[in-house]
């Protein structure tokens, strides 16, 4: 420290020269807008996207309908990782398509290997039904068919 004159005597001046205020009432704001805005969006969620059974009916429909197109491509990408394995774009038909027109009967939701899927009851033209299991793998993919006896 120098001891020489000063160009001022008085000391710095302070910057602050008011009274802390407390802002607290900012952050709750804040936090309880993060709080509302979460649970809205879980609440909304189901609305844009449609219930686990409609997406499973809407997949399903989409998949029968392009096979039925012969579009092999789309119905390859709408297969799970285990039937996209398994099966070669031209297997899939064969795999999956009844004789004449399928209509969606029913959707019903079971436990497969410690999972939930959607098992969807599609009638065929000749009075057959099969069972196609739709899993949750980013989105709803078919992942299996059944013809139960």
């Amino acid at each position: 420290m120098s001891t020489g004159p000063f160009l001022y005597d008085d000391g710095p001046a302070p910057l602050h020269t008011g009274t802390p205020r407390r802002r607290s009432g900012l952050l709750l704001a804040l936090f309880g807008g993060t709080i509302v805005f979460a649970v809205l969006l879980v609440l909304f969620t189901p609305l844009l996207k449609g219930s686990p059974e409609q997406q499973a009916r809407d997949s399903v429909g989409v998949f029968l309908k392009a096979l039925a197109q012969g579009d092999t491509t789309t119905a390859d990408e709408m297969l799970c990782e285990k039937e996209h394995a398994r099966l070669r774009p031209d297997q899939i038909a064969g795999d999956y398509l009844g004789s004449g027109t399928g209509q969606i009967v029913r959707v019903d939701r079971a436990d497969v290997g410690g999972s939930t899927v959607a098992q969807v009851a599609v009638r065929w033209s000749d009075g057959a039904t099969t069972r196609i299991t739709v899993v949750g793998e980013n989105g709803p993919h078919v992942c299996g068919s059944s013809h139960p006896g």
